[in-house]
């Protein structure tokens, strides 16, 4: 971190600056967002006291949730914005590989994942976005084929993936927009899916909506087929939107040095939340672990207690038949006491039989808890799979960050030097300049003198000439 903090004789912002800068914020975890333009400038929420009027807690969850909207629909002007612009300059059509597409698609992604109500599954809460975009086939005819294709794509075997082929498949149709309308209008199907301040519930999803239709001017083609859209990660690369360092100048040097240093801030952060995950997700994995040999443990345990069940109910049989044999041969007199060991002996191995069903029972439970078991511990690995990518990710965005960092640093000491020279310069003239008016003002006051003295002399002058008769 010393490293990466600006030199202490570097100029600072003034309040006023600072307070500026402050009134266009919006909130994303705990960073602000300071729109610059268009161009994103993330600071902490301690860094900085703003005004001292009293303001609503950030832990109120519907103040939260408006921050999270603003700052989604904040993305969003800015995905679009810079995906149309790059594609009229690309000239050509699109296809999955198009970065600015790709950060589109994970921005709108966010977007219909905000506010969605969690349904409780055996691994846990699942929010998917697939519920929502299937009830558009109602509402819209035409996208009745998008949601059949969708459905009959053989790769896809999760909701979050099914979702992602439809906006893809959406945007190729160009109805995307015309698709969001018509949902976001039907705020009664929502409600089902969406809690009530989410994003697709507020004015900021008509809106977002509304800049959709920009979009109908590009052409995007797509292979869903060999693509794998159920284990993307969806992260939203904040590098993209960040002001390049050649078209800055020397003044605004300070303001950019503090933003590369919030933004890297801030995907710190990201990464300690994401490595905390990953721990979580270990901490899961070997309680899974402890749990299945646990289970195999008690599995052999059982195994065991059958095998020695069987080798009674043979004893018993044995027992049984020989008693049987016993009393054919026995007199009559010893026959009613053969029948009542008989008749116990038969309510032992019934009951015995009984045992050894409740058993199985109870194993067969066992084996399909052991199963979903090893499915959890599958989804848990693959979960920890995406994170590392993520980390990975971040990571590079964050020594990209560094060296901006570094470039946009020495360009603000050079800009700083000229500055001190120019200012030296300007000082200089205006000493100068305070001595030539001096001057000036002497020059003038020694004219009047030698007038008033020329006026003496013509005067004494014209007493001294005798004037002619």
């Amino acid at each position: 971190m010393s490293a990466l903090t600006p030199p202490t004789d570097m100029p600072t912002p003034t309040t006023d600056k600072i307070t500026q800068a402050a009134m266009e914020t919006i909130y994303l975890c705990k960073f602000r967002v300071s729109m610059d333009g268009e161009w994103l400038c993330l600071r902490e929420l301690d860094d900085i006291s703003l005004t001292p009027d009293p303001e609503p807690t950030h832990e109120d969850p519907n103040y939260l949730m408006a921050n999270e909207r603003m700052n989604l629909m904040n993305m969003a002007k800015l995905s679009i914005k810079g995906l149309i612009e790059s594609a009229l300059n690309l000239g050509r059509t699109l296809d999955s590989d198009y970065a600015p597409l790709q950060q589109f698609f994970v921005v709108m992604e966010h977007c219909l994942k905000h506010g969605l109500k969690a349904k409780k599954t055996f691994l846990g809460q699942n929010k998917s976005f697939w519920g929502p975009l299937e009830l558009v086939e109602k509402l819209v005819p035409e996208a009745a084929e998008i949601t059949a294709s969708v459905k009959d794509l053989p790769g896809l075997k999760t909701p979050v993936g099914r979702g992602r082929a439809w906006l893809r498949l959406a945007l190729m149709q160009k109805k995307l927009s015309e698709y969001m309308k018509a949902l976001i209008n039907k705020k009664e199907l929502l409600s089902e899916f969406y809690e009530p301040n989410a994003l697709m519930m507020e004015e900021e999803g008509a809106i977002i909506a509304g800049l959709l239709v920009g979009l109908n001017v590009i052409d995007a083609n797509f292979c869903m087929k060999g693509e794998d859209l159920d284990s993307q990660v969806g992260v939203i690369d904040f590098s993209m939107y960040l002001k390049d360092g050649n078209s800055s100048k020397g003044s605004e040097g300070d303001g950019q040095i503090t933003a590369i240093l919030d933004q890297k801030n801030y995907v710190e952060e990201l990464n300690r939340h994401l490595n905390a995950t990953v721990n979580n997700l270990q901490a899961k994995v070997d309680a899974l672990e402890k749990s299945n040999t646990k289970l195999t443990e008690e599995l052999a345990v059982a195994n065991n207690r059958i095998i020695t069940l069987q080798e009674e109910m043979e004893r018993v049989k044995e027992e049984s038949s020989s008693i049987l044999e016993s009393s054919r041969k026995a007199p009559k007199q010893d026959r009613t006491s053969e029948g009542q060991a008989l008749s116990e002996a038969r309510k032992h191995l019934k009951e015995e039989t009984q045992l050894r069903l409740d058993v199985e029972k109870e194993l067969e439970i066992q084996i399909s808890m052991r199963q979903e078991m090893e499915l959890a511990m599958k989804m848990l690995e693959k979960d920890v799979c995406e994170k590392q990518d993520a980390l990975v990710c971040l990571r590079q965005q964050l020594d990209d960050l560094r060296a901006l960092k570094h470039e946009l640093a020495f360009k603000l000491q050079s800009s700083d030097l000229g500055v001190k020279q120019k200012s030296e310069l300007n000082s200089r003239l205006e000493e100068k300049t305070n001595q030539m008016a001096a001057t000036i003002k002497q020059l003038e006051q020694s004219e009047k003198d030698l007038v008033k003295q020329a006026k003496a002399l013509n005067s004494a002058a014209n007493k001294l000439i005798p004037k002619p008769h």
